[in-house]
């Protein structure tokens, strides 16, 4: 006897409004990526080109980002019974990887530059990085507006945070080296850009992990979903329970449930199926439930083998 609960309506609307913010931002970056090109060749700054190498892979990674959440959009199958929500996790842990990579050149590149500093125009320098810093923070407060909690659109939001940090860098380093002459600032600046994104790319990796591996859900404690299931009326035993996560925001349980015969009885089993659902539902906003309920005279047939 099962039982599943679930609700999408409302995270299908989310999704929406998700991509029409990346559109919106992945013209922004587009833009951007050329004008930060440009003023790298004028002012000849490392801090300007690697920070435009960065919205490359930013206009790579929302491209990614949108046709994952587009993917997410279409219907489960016979095989793919869940969909394609993992699509967007996918997007995700690639984004982070190439985070990564934005990290190990700027860390090459800075050192070279840092023991070989070229010639900085500073003005140049410091008027196409304001023009970069305006638009990346309009774009990450468009981001930031979702409330879907989507790790595709987490990592997008990632990028574009990284890139406002590179233009406030390169910003302060062309004031420096305007003011002081001091052309080391400019790698500097690449190598500060660089130790930044580094802990947001591997915090994005790691949770992308945990839901590809199919980690229980942070703050989710099973022992403590399984004590609320056990005071319900009739419930005398909670085994074979998982947790994980289908996609950001989307939660999902289940677990055996062994319940008296009298209560069985006496309730039925769409009463009791509807008491354990609401239970994950209000106390741990878990919406995705699916519950076999065994009566406690089944007990000693139930066990097929399966590790519990």
């Amino acid at each position: 006897m099962g039982h599943d609960h679930g609700h999408a309506g409302g995270h299908a609307g989310g999704r929406a409004q998700d991509r029409a913010r990346l559109r919106w931002v992945l013209v922004v970056t587009a833009v951007v990526l050329v004008v930060e090109l440009v003023g790298a060749y004028v002012a000849g700054s490392l801090a300007l080109l690697a920070d435009a190498g960065h919205m490359a892979t930013d206009a790579g990674a929302i491209v990614l980002a949108l046709a994952a959440s587009y993917l997410a959009t279409r219907p489960a199958t016979d095989r793919s019974t869940f969909g394609w929500h993992r699509a967007e996790i996918l997007a995700a842990a690639i984004n982070a990887l190439v985070l990564l990579g934005v990290c190990a050149f700027l860390a090459v590149a800075g050192v070279r530059r840092l023991l070989d500093p070229g010639t900085v125009d500073a003005a140049p320098m410091v008027a196409f990085a304001l023009v970069g810093l305006v638009a990346n923070g309009v774009s990450l407060t468009v981001l930031n507006r979702s409330e879907t909690g989507s790790l595709n659109l987490r990592g997008a939001a990632t990028e574009v945070f990284a890139d406002l940090v590179g233009s406030v860098l390169a910003v302060v380093a062309g004031l420096v080296i305007a003011s002081t002459g001091f052309q080391r600032a400019d790698p500097i600046a690449s190598l500060v850009i660089a130790v930044l994104i580094l802990p947001r790319a591997l915090s994005l990796l790691r949770d992308s992990a945990a839901i590809l591996l199919e980690v229980a859900p942070a703050g989710l404690d099973l022992e403590d979903v399984r004590q609320h299931l056990l005071e319900m009326t009739g419930v005398v035993d909670v085994h074979d329970l998982h947790a994980w996560t289908i996609t950001s925001g989307m939660p999902s349980l289940s677990a055996h449930v062994t319940v008296t015969d009298e209560v069985l009885d006496q309730l039925g089993v769409g009463e009791i199926l509807d008491r354990l659902s609401a239970c994950t539902a209000e106390h741990f906003d878990v919406r995705h439930a699916t519950f076999q309920v065994e009566p406690v005279s089944h007990r000693e047939h139930e066990d097929l083998g399966e590790p519990h």
